[in-house]
């Protein structure tokens, strides 16, 4: 296969439209991870992870949305920031029971907490409303994660 150079480059306004930047009015899923490294210990736990000890994490946020008049749902800058300023700043190279409100660290109470941050932060920052969380997935291992769903979350918060 032989590859072309491009003889120009293309120019909005010319070769492309601006009403021609948005392809669909779909929504679609965007995803970004990010690792963070913490230490922690469980309590009332009879195993190994009553001691202290750490893990290098992995989160995964999935969100959805619609896409704007350029074609994008959500810069993945803005994901990463929104990550990084309410969750992963807050937890790396932390100790858990420290910093995280009183709760036993495992990675089921620490995935409620993730989506509630960059859920709050969503709606604080108001130029999302169409972007929703679809899932967030905490990963204490490379084989363990807990993850929550919004369904899950607006289920549980109907319930009461």
């Amino acid at each position: 296969m032989t590859y072309e150079i491009p003889k120009q480059i293309e120019r909005l306004g010319e070769e492309i439209q601006e009403h021609q930047l948005r392809y669909h009015n779909r929504r679609v899923i965007v995803s970004k991870e990010f690792t963070f490294d913490s230490a922690h210990h469980l309590h009332l736990y009879e195993g190994k992870c009553k001691s202290l000890h750490g893990h290098t994490y992995k989160l995964q946020t999935i969100l959805s949305g619609k896409t704007d008049h350029r074609g994008l749902t959500i810069d993945f800058a803005d994901m990463k920031r929104i990550a990084k300023e309410r969750v992963i700043d807050k937890l790396d190279h932390r100790y858990l029971n420290e910093v995280l409100p009183p709760m036993n660290t495992t990675a089921e109470n620490m995935v409620v907490w993730i989506y509630e941050q960059i859920h709050h932060a969503l709606i604080e920052e108001g130029h999302y409303p169409n972007i929703r969380i679809e899932e967030i997935r905490l990963w204490e291992t490379p084989t363990s994660f807990a993850a929550v769903t919004r369904e899950m979350m607006e289920a549980d918060e109907n319930d009461g």
